[in-house]
């Protein structure tokens, strides 16, 4: 995620938003999505503000209006600003304990299946996908699986595609993946040089990145298993609701279906439609 810790920006989450920057906003999100075709229109809005005024203040401009004049007119600013609209937050194993009830609840169901479809929504980077290969690799399922990894930025997915990550991060890396339940030395998985590491052929051959965006695109497969951790947060109800109808529409019957720690189904139409298989790390069976 981009950082917007400046003084300035961080206030803005302790002031209303008018009347008038609403509407710039409003007009902004609508110019991008008729000229460009990018949907940002039912995002969060205090959210979507923060990152607006971020690259406001960057161009040292005053106003939203000012930034859409921009934006219409010059497509290295509509770059810009699709960039920071992008949460890539992610890592190796994010949230240990949930890779490791996904191991224990729902690996020993994936066993029984003849072939595996995962679908990862909104990638990022790639790591939690990589770290899907690994586990799958541990439990002998990963030749008869195939993990689609999506996400909206073009520019993020050809990082994901290189299979290289940073190396200063591995040792936070290797923690999680000790915690999730790993089974060998992490180290057996990468190659390392001066910065950065490269997965093996043997983990990253199994994993196909694409673009694909929750807001406007459709369904384009039947999935066994789908991972979308903290997306949806920063949508708003109407389109939460949008994106888990897609979801429901892409997993096959009893299904899996994994959300992030700040997500739920609970108070949505989907809640009886599925049945919990971790409370705790939003672990999910699609009824049949």
């Amino acid at each position: 995620m981009n950082d917007l810790n400046d003084h300035g920006l961080e206030k803005l989450d302790n002031e209303n938003c008018s009347d008038l920057e609403k509407v710039e906003i409003e007009l902004l999100l609508n110019g991008i999505y008729q000229y460009y075709g990018f949907d940002y229109r039912n995002y969060n809005l205090s959210s979507i503000r923060r990152r607006i005024w971020h690259r406001i203040k960057l161009e040292k401009l005053e106003t939203v209006t000012q930034l859409l004049n921009q934006v219409l007119h010059d497509p290295v600013m509509m770059e810009k600003l699709l960039g920071d609209f992008s949460i890539n937050v992610t890592e190796m194993f994010r949230d240990p304990r949930f890779f490791k009830s996904f191991r224990s609840n729902i690996v020993p169901l994936l066993k029984e299946l003849p072939s595996i479809r995962i679908w990862h929504a909104g990638c990022s980077s790639g790591e939690e996908a990589f770290s899907m290969a690994i586990l799958l690799h541990e439990e002998g399922l990963l030749d008869k699986s195939r993990i689609y990894a999506t996400d909206m930025n073009d520019k993020i997915l050809e990082k994901a595609k290189s299979g290289r990550i940073p190396i200063h991060q591995m040792k936070s890396y290797t923690s999680n993946y000790m915690a999730s339940g790993g089974t060998r030395e992490f180290s057996e998985y990468y190659t390392a040089d001066l910065y950065d590491v490269c997965l093996k052929d043997e983990i990253t051959h199994a994993i196909t990145f694409a673009q694909h965006n929750l807001v406007t695109d459709s369904s384009f497969n039947e999935f066994h298993v789908i991972i979308c951790r903290n997306v949806m947060i920063y949508f708003d109800r109407d389109l939460q609701e949008r994106v888990h109808q897609l979801i429901y529409e892409s997993l096959v019957p009893s299904g899996f279906l994994g959300l992030g720690n700040r997500e739920s189904l609970s108070y949505t139409k989907f809640d009886p439609l599925y049945t919990i298989i971790d409370k705790s790390e939003k672990l999910y069976r699609k009824n049949n």
